[in-house]
């Protein structure tokens, strides 16, 4: 009886060693995941922020800078605005002596569409 006892104890004992082996490994195991977590997560931005600075190099070297592509803005505007504004010089007397022979030459007709709206006023024969 006291070998079975015995013996008992050792298997008790065995078991409580294996689950602490097993429990340490678990740790072990968690730890590396959280350690390949983090060499991943760096690894990540390093090569963000290189791919970043490829971006921004590539950028100021097609599009200049930020600054550059507002002043270039800023001048086209200007030059767009003084083509328009010299334009309207150009062709504010014509443009002007239309509008008076519009509103002063006003010929009362009726409209083409009238008697397609009205169909019983008579058709005037064109």
């Amino acid at each position: 009886m006291a070998s079975q006892t015995q013996g008992i104890q050792q298997l008790l004992v065995a078991e409580k060693r294996a689950a602490e082996k097993v429990a340490e490994a678990r740790k072990r195991k968690a730890r590396r995941i959280r350690q390949a977590r983090e060499e991943a997560h760096a690894d990540i931005e390093k090569y963000r922020g290189e791919r970043d600075k490829i971006f921004k190099e590539f950028e100021a070297r097609h599009l200049g800078s930020r600054e550059g592509v507002m002043q270039r803005i800023e001048e086209n505007t200007e030059i767009h605005m003084l083509k328009m504004e010299e334009m309207v010089e150009n062709n504010k007397d014509k443009i002007l002596d239309e509008l008076i022979e519009l509103t002063c030459n006003i010929k009362a007709e009726v409209h083409r569409n009238y008697f397609v709206v009205n169909p019983k006023k008579p058709r005037k024969e064109d």
